[in-house]
């Protein structure tokens, strides 16, 4: 693996980099684990890339090393009056930081109780993990359970030169009126948003007014408005056969 030097990176945030990531396959099956650190970086998710413009014999024999890849999820949380909260990532964050994006991104760890992949159960403790630590939302106003699993996607990204993102989404959909205390070395801003301006904030990025998320951008310009007309009738949209490529 490529070392890379962290001395300029905010403390905290390195600190989580060497957390347990779960690598999977282009399928989401399970093959390992590995740290965050690795799993975002650059030369790591390209190097299969890389493996197989190498090859110059002209016959395609190229040994193709997958770069990693590993499992994510996004979550969407709706107020009462059916308003997207988002938040707006810190500056301390490694990738994208500054950016705007949906309610919580993150990972699941290689643990036994965020391994588990009945009805997607790992994921969503993870969910629940990270709505507390980010935004400071009780772990009992966000439960498992409330939480619907609707689809997942699989996406490529890089955030800089050296960081970038590759990871299989599960899209977590939640309607809840949640108590916030947001930890500012994760979130510097968030907001409750209605369809018209979150339409409003994705003409301003592709004005370069502000930024947004890869993820984020690609779910909003595909799914996630047709979700968000149907908060009380999601059953028809949950697809858990399927990944979609982005």
């Amino acid at each position: 693996m490529p070392e890379i030097n962290t001395d300029n990176l905010d403390e905290k945030q390195v600190q989580l980099l060497s957390e347990m990531c779960i690598l999977i396959d282009e399928n989401d099956h399970k093959t390992g684990a590995d740290t965050k650190k690795n799993c975002h970086l650059n030369a790591n998710i390209d190097k299969g890339e890389r493996a197989a413009r190498g090859d110059n014999t002209g016959c395609g024999s190229a040994l193709f090393l997958p770069g990693l890849l590993h499992r994510a999820f996004s979550v969407f949380i709706f107020n009462s009056e059916e308003k997207l909260l988002l938040q707006q990532r810190s500056d301390a964050k490694i990738t994208f930081p500054g950016c705007f994006t949906n309610t919580c991104c993150s990972h699941p760890l290689h643990t036994d109780s965020e391994l588990e992949e009945k009805d997607a159960a790992g994921v969503r403790r993870a969910a629940q993990r990270r709505l507390k630590a980010e935004l400071g939302i009780p772990m009992e106003q966000v439960t498992p359970d409330e939480m619907t699993y609707l689809t997942r996607i699989h996406y490529k990204a890089q955030s800089d030169g050296v960081w970038g993102e590759h990871e299989i989404d599960y899209i977590l959909f939640m309607q809840k009126d949640v108590e916030l205390d947001p930890d500012p070395n994760e979130i510097q801003s968030h907001c409750y948003v209605t369809k018209e301006e979150l339409k409003e904030m994705l003409a301003k990025a592709k004005r370069r007014e502000l930024q947004i998320t890869p993820w984020f951008s690609l779910i909003a310009e595909t799914f996630l408005f047709q979700w968000w007309d149907n908060l009380h009738n999601l059953k028809q949209f949950m697809d858990h056969d399927h990944i979609h490529r982005m």
